[in-house]
Parts: structure tokens; C-alpha cells; sequence
């Protein structure tokens, strides 16, 4: 043994240091590799973490929220925001305490019976969160943060799908619309937006025509309702009228013709839902209560008791009240040229009075038959420089259109708008030609 010794320590003398250094540091390594456990061993020597960010190819890790544990509660017929949290273990200290942090949030008691209210505590029972889903898009949730209670609102998107219709009056507008399929409420918009150029109770004659893009809307694959008319075109006695909706940079929207300019007037034409003219305008006509003949300075319009009347431009009442043969009567101012008369009136709508300004379609009294008159019916005079003209011929002033600034922009997008009708109109025709 001591021969052997004596043997190795001569050998390693002979190595120059640093080569011995380098040999003794690599044998370490090896053993140290040798005696670590493997791959396949149970025992773990130490954790690693890999900053490295994951391949294209591979999926990040889905993190589920988990749910938050409301407790419903449905509104029933009485019930109110107070009783239904108290019937649930909620103080009415914690009570006045939620409804009365701020304005905004009393938004929580405007339920109604089949609503659903969602409440949530904390582990030791104290309320920490409401929500109440007023419609369908809308959701109100109150949350309890640090001693305060804070209102946050959201609002689900409808996904939009553009529909194509198109129809013959044989009859009327509203039959024609429902076997095109559209809802009454989507012919009421057609109508109102072609109303001042057409008079859909005068004017409509069979074969008359109209075809439109419009929107219905969905909520998971289910429809919710109808949209905004996005472009029709109406034959009218031979005559096209093109409406295109339009949305400005500032967020205005107006119907346009093709020329950019508005389809609204200043005025609309007939101010009242009627069922015949009773009396036209003339020079001369024998009054049926006064029995003479006598100027007749507006339009009858024949309608039941109650019937709403709507302003027939943006203006400022100069007078309401009783004026002898009219009866309950009010009088509207439009800027310096033009006003307006609405007489036999049965009641004024609320807040209507002399100097109050008033909007154009707002309902500002009913028909009656108030003064001299022989039927419910509303008695219309309009006056240009004081001179009265009659209201089925005189034209009508239009609303201003869209700045020139904006028009190139505007005809670039009606045109597609066009395009876009075209195509689906020959769609149609050709599945129509399938079928048959």
C-alpha cells in the first residue's frame, strides 16, 4: 500500500499545477452527476422557473373567475327593494344605508313584478353587492367597497342583422308591410320617415311600391325586437323618394335624399291621426252652426274625442286658452314667418301653456269639440307673413341638410348603401323564381 502511495504521489508530480487543477475540477463534475438523482427519480432537488413566453402552437392556461354566489329573489305583485332584502336577512339600517348613498342609485328600486333582484353577503352574513338587471342589455350592480357603496352600469351590444323587404300596395301600407313580413312598428318608422312627402291616407294608390334595408336585432341567437330603417326607397303615383340613414361626425342623426339634404320639414303636413277631412280650405263655405257662408281658413280633421295632436314644428306657444268660436285653441309662433292654429281642442297636454317652446311632433293637446263645432274633430290654420295658406298645398320649407363639407363623404356611402339594396333585391328575385 505505502509502494502504491509512493507511486501516485510521483505521477502527480510530474503534471504540470494547471493541468491537475483542470483534471481534479472535471472529475467532480462527473461524480457530482453521477451520484444526482434523474429524470425519472420521485425526489425534486430544486424548482425552476421558465420565463420563456409560450410558442404560437401552444395555448396560454385558461383562468376561470369563479362565480359570484348571488342569492335571487323574484318581485312579486307589492313587493318592494326594502322588503325583498329584508325578507333576506338584511337590516334596515343596511337598507337606508344602500338606498340613500347616493341618487344614482336608487335605480335599484325601480323594479317591477317578474324582475329579478341578485343579492350578496360576506362570510359573516353583512350585505355587500346587489344587482338588477332592468332590461334585457342593462345591468345595475351596487358593490360595497371599502365602507362605500359604488354604482357600476353595464350594457350587453345586440348584434345587428340587415333584413330586406319589399312590397305592392294593393290596399294599404300596413297590410302591404305585414305580408312583407315587418313588424308594425318597422311600417310605423317607414311611414314617419317618408311622412312629410307622402301622405299615406291621401296621397297612396295601388301599385304604389316601396323595398328598405333594416336591422333586426339579436341577444344569443334570439331575435329581441327591430332595429333602425338603414335605406328605403318608395314609389309614390309614379314618383321616387330615396331616404338614406345618415350619422354625422357630431353624432346627429337625419334621413337624406341622394342629394344629401334632409327628408324632415320644418313642418309636418297633417298634425293629427285622422279619419277623413270633414272641411277643406275655402273662401266660402256655409258653417254648419252659424248657418252662413263664410271663409274657411284651415283644414277639419275628423278624429275621436281624445286624439293626440302633435305640434307641427319646433316653435313657442303664443297663446293657449279659450278664443270665442275655436273653443280651447292653441297658437304656435315658428320663427318670424310662420304659425300654426289648433283649435275645438278638448284638454291641453301637461306643461303646455303661453311661452312654453315646443318641438316638432310633440303631443301638445287632444280632439275635441270645445267652441263651435258639431263632432270631435281638430280644426288646423297655418299662416305664412300673416296670411293664411292652405295646409295640404303650401309648400313646405325642408330642414337644413348635411354641411357641404360632409356631402362627397355621404354620396360615397348612399351609393354602396344602393349597391348593397340592388343585391339583395336580386337576390330575392332569384330565390322567388327558384320556388315558383
Amino acid at each position: 500500500m505505502s509502494q502504491l502511495s509512493s507511486v501516485f504521489l510521483f505521477l502527480i508530480r510530474q503534471f504540470p499545477k494547471g493541468h491537475l487543477l483542470a483534471t481534479l475540477c472535471l472529475a467532480g463534475v462527473v461524480g457530482f452527476a453521477l451520484i444526482a438523482p434523474g429524470a425519472g427519480n420521485s425526489v425534486t432537488s430544486k424548482t425552476t422557473l421558465d420565463l420563456s413566453l409560450p410558442s404560437p402552437s401552444e395555448k396560454a392556461p385558461i383562468i376561470e373567475i369563479p362565480a359570484r354566489p348571488w342569492l335571487e329573489a323574484t318581485v312579486r305583485s307589492g313587493d318592494t327593494l326594502g322588503k325583498l332584502l329584508g325578507d333576506r336577512g338584511v337590516s334596515a339600517t343596511a337598507i337606508h344605508e344602500l338606498m340613500s348613498s347616493s341618487k344614482e342609485i336608487k335605480q335599484l328600486a325601480n323594479i317591477k313584478p317578474g324582475d329579478i333582484i341578485r343579492l350578496e353577503k360576506n362570510h359573516i352574513g353583512q350585505l355587500i353587492a346587489v344587482q338588477y338587471q332592468p332590461t334585457r342589455i342593462k345591468t345595475i350592480t351596487a358593490d360595497r367597497i371599502d365602507g362605500n357603496w359604488v354604482l357600476t352600469e353595464t350594457q350587453r351590444n345586440y348584434e345587428h342583422q340587415i333584413k330586406y323587404a319589399n312590397a305592392v300596395i294593393d290596399d294599404s301600407l300596413f297590410l302591404a308591410g305585414q305580408q312583407a313580413g315587418m313588424s308594425d312598428n318597422m311600417i310605423m318608422k317607414l311611414a314617419n320617415i317618408f311622412g312629410w312627402d307622402i301622405d299615406f291616407v291621401m296621397d297612396i294608390r295601388r301599385g304604389d311600391h316601396f323595398r328598405l334595408l333594416y336591422e333586426e336585432l339579436f341577444l344569443d341567437g334570439e331575435k329581441v325586437g327591430d332595429g333602425n330603417i338603414v335605406m328605403a326607397e318608395f314609389w309614390n303615383q309614379g314618383r321616387q323618394v330615396n331616404a338614406f340613414r345618415y350619422e354625422s361626425p357630431e353624432g346627429g342623426i337625419d334621413y337624406l335624399d341622394l342629394k344629401g339634404d334632409s327628408l324632415r320639414k320644418e313642418f309636418i303636413r297633417t298634425p293629427v291621426s285622422f279619419t277623413r277631412i270633414s272641411s277643406r280650405f275655402s273662401t266660402g263655405r256655409y258653417h254648419p252652426v252659424l248657418h252662413r257662408v263664410r271663409a274657411h281658413k284651415g283644414i277639419d280633421y275628423a278624429a275621436p274625442r281624445g286624439t293626440p295632436v302633435k305640434a307641427a314644428g319646433d316653435g313657442k306657444v303664443s297663446f293657449a286658452g279659450n278664443k270665442g268660436g275655436y273653443g280651447r285653441v292653441i297658437i304656435i309662433q315658428h320663427g318670424q314667418s310662420y304659425s300654426t292654429l289648433y283649435a275645438h281642442l278638448n284638454s291641453y297636454a301637461n306643461g303646455v301653456r303661453s311661452g312654453k317652446r315646443v318641438k316638432q311632433g310633440q303631443v301638445i293637446g287632444y280632439v275635441g269639440s270645445s267652441g263651435l263645432a258639431t263632432g270631435p274633430h281638430l280644426h288646423y290654420e297655418f299662416q305664412l307673413n300673416g296670411v293664411h295658406r292652405n295646409p295640404l298645398t303650401v309648400p313646405l320649407p325642408k330642414a337644413r341638410g348635411i354641411p357641404d363639407k360632409e356631402r362627397k363623404e355621404f354620396l360615397i356611402y348612399a351609393n354602396k348603401l344602393r349597391n348593397q339594396l340592388a343585391l339583395y333585391a336580386e337576390t330575392s328575385v332569384l330565390a322567388q323564381n327558384e320556388s315558383n
